[in-house]
């Protein structure tokens, strides 16, 4: 696969807009020099309120300049087959009589809940392809549990199908189609309105507030996110399902105020959830883990590291990093990004060997997302075209293309 560059991704745009180089800076904020060696490929990458700048100044979303993997782009081409059908299944034609079941055993709602467990388990696996096989099928069984049986039963497949619907606005996300992602989140709090969880509907709000900040919608994100915390804070926080989703919205208003270029306030909230996963240990676990927030000490921790590398502080990144045990309820896609961090924040500190490390370990336990990822590549590259080339190296430029 060739990954386009950075510096070559925003010339094209750039000039899409019309705007000379001057001018992009004046409309983003960020210097002509930075532009510059980024389009002159003598810088390889730049920190997160760099891009939201610059691709609020190229009036793009962020996904145009840094996706996430399998990163589809939008280039005018006809969607995928597969894709086509999630877009069916997340938006059922108008006048169309609703699919007869594929099967009477797929319709019992404890099978259903296990394969939304399973899809959501491709979803943080990273396995997008497989996904959008069976989520067509999981969401037409969904809407049909949730509109037979008795009001308990329905208000149950309510339920099923808002989890449905928000693991297909995830996916339209990490494809980005950030429309296609809000259309499909706000059918979500539709049937979480109707269900019989009285948490999923500040769950998907969480989902909305990601798709906000994918758009450069930072204040709306923030906004969001702090108002829907504040309602699960008052109702919720007895029960560990309820702690869970606050503690996802608070992280989520952190990293829309760290996106926004306050990053003492993002701090100030992190560090403020962290200490409050100390009460999931008094409480009794969710009885369905894969269908909720995803928040422990190790992901609040992870998102920190997130945060201080895209913001400079790569020693603080390395402190926090060091020596973190993982609790086994974290997805294999956030330890991938924690190496990809990790990596970042030695390449920040000159420390090339360790950086080489962490990416070793990244392309053991995801080579495909690693090749996938624009970042990926462009902490290789900036390695490969520094003053010194540390062994492993030469093999990982090799694996993602960037030797010459």
């Amino acid at each position: 696969m060739v990954t386009e560059h950075l510096g070559d991704r925003i010339a094209r745009l750039r000039r899409l807009a019309d705007l000379t180089q001057e001018g992009l800076s004046e409309r983003s904020g960020v210097s002509v020099d930075v532009i510059r060696k980024l389009e002159q490929k003598r810088k390889h990458s730049a920190r997160l309120p760099t891009l939201h700048a610059v691709s609020k100044g190229l009036g793009v979303e962020l996904t145009a300049l840094l996706g996430d993997p399998p990163g589809v782009s939008s280039n005018g081409e006809p969607d995928s087959p597969s894709l086509v059908a999630v877009r069916r299944a997340l938006m059922p034609p108008l006048f169309a009589p609703p699919p007869e079941p594929s099967g009477v055993e797929r319709l019992s709602l404890p099978l259903l809940r296990a394969e939304l467990a399973a899809a959501w388990t491709l979803y943080h696996d990273a396995e997008f392809g497989r996904l959008m096989d069976v989520l067509p099928g999981i969401i037409a069984d969904a809407r049909l549990v949730a509109a037979v049986g008795s009001d308990d039963e329905r208000a149950a497949g309510q339920a099923a199908l808002g989890k449905a619907l928000q693991l297909g606005g995830h996916l339209a996300i990490r494809l980005g189609k950030s429309d296609l992602a809000l259309s499909a989140l706000e059918r979500a709090i539709g049937a979480a309105e109707k269900s019989s969880d009285p948490l999923l509907s500040a769950m998907v709000s969480n989902s909305v507030a990601w798709a906000y900040q994918r758009q450069n919608r930072l204040d709306d994100a923030q906004r969001l996110a702090v108002y829907v915390a504040d309602g699960v804070e008052r109702q919720h926080t007895d029960t560990a399902e309820g702690v869970r989703v606050w503690g996802g919205l608070l992280m989520s208003a952190a990293t829309s105020y760290a996106r926004n270029g306050d990053y003492g306030t993002a701090n100030d909230m992190m560090v403020t959830a962290e200490a409050a996963t100390g009460r999931l240990a008094t409480l009794p676990p969710p009885a369905d883990s894969k269908l909720v927030s995803v928040f422990s000490r190790s992901s609040v921790r992870i998102e920190r590291v997130r945060l201080a590398v895209q913001h400079g502080r790569p020693d603080e990144a390395l402190t926090l990093a060091r020596g973190m045990r993982l609790s086994r309820d974290i997805p294999p896609s956030w330890r991938t990004w924690l190496l990809l961090d990790v990596a970042r924040a030695h390449a920040d500190v000159g420390d090339s060997a360790g950086a080489v490390r962490a990416l070793e370990s990244l392309r053991r336990v995801a080579p495909a997302w690693m090749r996938h990822h624009t970042l990926a590549v462009a902490i290789v590259g900036d390695l490969w075209h520094g003053p010194t080339r540390p062994p492993g190296l030469r093999k990982l430029a090799e694996f993602l293309g960037v030797t010459n």
